[in-house]
């Protein structure tokens, strides 16, 4: 199987520096481009907008350009910058827009940094699943999960 293009989500945590890192390493090997995903939870927004009492639309526009900001800096060591094909900051369940974007792009393969069998702990996984096994039930192509942790050293 060729890998012409690599679907990267990323949230900014640990486990999103372990896909980086291997993204870095296996990029040249594949020859692939890269597309990196960040998706505002929409359900996040919610939850802030009636805290604060904002209009949602604000909240949105807020934590969106945050977003941009935080994945420019995130990348911002990426020393190949000619696999970057594109950044990408998408709104909505980040299961959901993964897959979309995924299905849009014709992407080869998913690329996630995820938590391992211990998870975070956090309800909603303990029940309902990680976004990285959400991600792998809906789609066709191949998904890829980094370990947290996971360093070039492994290779």
């Amino acid at each position: 199987m060729d890998i012409s293009l690599v679907l990267v989500p990323v949230d900014f945590s640990d486990s999103a520096v372990s896909a980086l890192k291997y993204a870095k390493k296996m990029g040249p090997l594949w020859k692939a481009e890269f597309v990196f995903i960040h998706v505002v939870d929409s359900r996040d927004v919610i939850r802030i907008a009636n805290y604060t009492k904002e209009p949602g639309e604000e909240v949105r526009e807020r934590l969106t350009n945050q977003a941009k900001q935080n994945l420019r800096h995130f990348l911002s060591d990426w020393e190949s910058n000619n696999l970057v094909k594109e950044t990408i900051v998408s709104y909505g369940y980040p299961f959901q827009e993964i897959a979309i974007k995924a299905r849009e792009l014709q992407t080869d393969l998913i690329l996630m940094g995820g938590y391992g069998s211990k998870g975070k702990g956090e309800i909603e996984e303990i029940f309902f699943g990680s976004t990285v096994e959400k991600v792998v039930r809906i789609l066709p192509c191949p998904v890829l999960c980094v370990p947290m942790g996971w360093s070039d050293e492994s290779i």
